[in-house]
């Protein structure tokens, strides 16, 4: 299976016209797309076709969807099926557990938003595709360690005084075919577990037998470990962006100097790196969300101190009052960004620069425009390519407005 390859999401729902909407929604993805009006029908594609996401209606007539969840989860060919709950209804915590206990990964839902569904799909259909060719590595790997294996028993068949030593070998060997499989065909009920396992254990191997690696093996090993690094910050960037939902859960006063301060924390290695300079006028106090509010000055500060020139950046952040909001600007003097490539930056995954000169996923400013949208709140930047970049928000003062 090539990255290209189509994978295969099943949807299930007993009403038509919603599995029409999910159509829709999810065409332009590059998936085969199976649909099923019934918990019987969905076993009986499952039965026969591999599929990566399963979109599972929970209050379905005969079957409903915890029922049909624990059946998949007893067939082997779906132990790497991603299982998405949608409910029109909302579910208490006990049926939340019990959906998680027959495997699913995911709720979402009804009145379904088409960017939070095409999301979980895309990133669960990705994490397929790349299990899917760790397994075949392992495949080839293995068949590799058989044939040296053989060569190695053929070679020294009549020296006595390396039989135990080929058996060692060989026992190592069938260990690291142990540990592959086990990261090629991990449980996908979580969001990062498997890709989490897949980089651990590939580093685990590579440092252990890094000295009997041929060198095209050697590559091999070193481009699944820098695909999972990538994979486990896009899984936290867009859990971020999945956990911002009201701020009104979780509001407080909240001393934004003590924002910065947090985030500067957070950045201290970066910052020192790079000898960057990063000040800020005093800030105020509002009501607002600590810890997503937080997470907008480190996304931004972060990015002010990594797109720089050679010299130690300077970056300055200030705030100003508005009649019922507060606007915050984070000023540095980097590469600047080109007019025509601004209004590409608050979008999904989107990097204006390549991944060797500026590592990262592309989702720092999509956290950061919905933490702002959902402040009430908007966010721009004004920039200059060469000369430094200004990235302005606002955000409401909840505790103002409701005064």
């Amino acid at each position: 299976m090539s990255t290209h390859e189509q994978v295969n999401i099943l949807m299930v729902d007993d009403q038509p016209a919603t599995l029409l909407s999910y159509e829709v929604t999810l065409s332009d993805l590059g998936v085969n797309l199976i649909k099923a009006t019934s918990g019987r029908e969905a076993l009986g594609h499952l039965l026969k076709t591999d599929v990566a996401v399963v979109l599972l209606d929970v209050n379905m007539p005969e079957l409903n969807g915890f029922e049909l969840a624990e059946l998949i989860r007893q067939h082997p060919r779906c132990q790497q099926t991603a299982i998405l709950f949608i409910s029109a209804v909302h579910l208490t915590d006990p049926d939340r557990l019990k959906g998680y206990e027959h495997g699913a990964v995911d709720y979402l839902s009804v009145p379904i938003v088409p960017e939070l569904l095409r999301a979980k799909v895309r990133v669960f259909a990705e994490l397929y595709r790349k299990t899917r060719q760790l397994a075949r590595l392992n495949a080839e790997l293995e068949q590799r360690v058989q044939e040296r294996t053989a060569e190695l028993r053929q070679r020294n068949e009549k020296l006595e005084i390396a039989e135990e030593a080929l058996a060692q070998h060989a026992r190592d060997l069938a260990r690291a075919h142990a540990d592959l499989r086990q990261v090629a065909y991990v449980s996908a009920h979580d969001l990062q577990e498997p890709v989490r396992q897949v980089g651990v254990y590939t580093q685990m191997i590579a440092k252990r037998y890094r000295d009997s690696l041929d060198a095209e093996t050697r590559e091999a090993v070193a481009f699944i470990v820098e695909g999972t690094k990538r994979m486990q910050a896009q899984f936290t960037d867009l859990l971020h962006y999945l956990e911002m939902e009201d701020p009104g859960d979780g509001v407080s006063t909240t001393d934004c100097n003590l924002l910065v301060q947090n985030a500067l924390d957070a950045l201290r290695e970066p910052i020192a790196m790079s000898n960057a300079v990063v000040t800020h006028d005093p800030l105020p106090t509002l009501t607002a969300n600590p810890k997503h509010l937080q997470l907008v000055f480190q996304e931004l500060i972060d990015n002010a101190v990594k797109f720089r020139h050679s010299a130690p950046p300077r970056v300055h952040v200030w705030a100003e009052r508005e009649v019922d909001s507060w606007r915050f600007a984070v000023r540095d003097h980097g590469i600047g960004i080109d007019p025509q490539s601004r209004g590409q930056l608050f979008g999904f995954f989107r990097k204006l620069q390549r991944r060797t000169e500026y590592p990262g996923t592309g989702m720092g400013l999509a956290i950061c425009k919905k933490i702002v949208d959902r402040h009430g709140g908007r966010i721009w930047l004004d920039s200059q390519p060469g000369e430094g970049t200004t990235v302005y928000f606002t955000i409401r003062d909840m505790g103002r407005m409701q005064n």
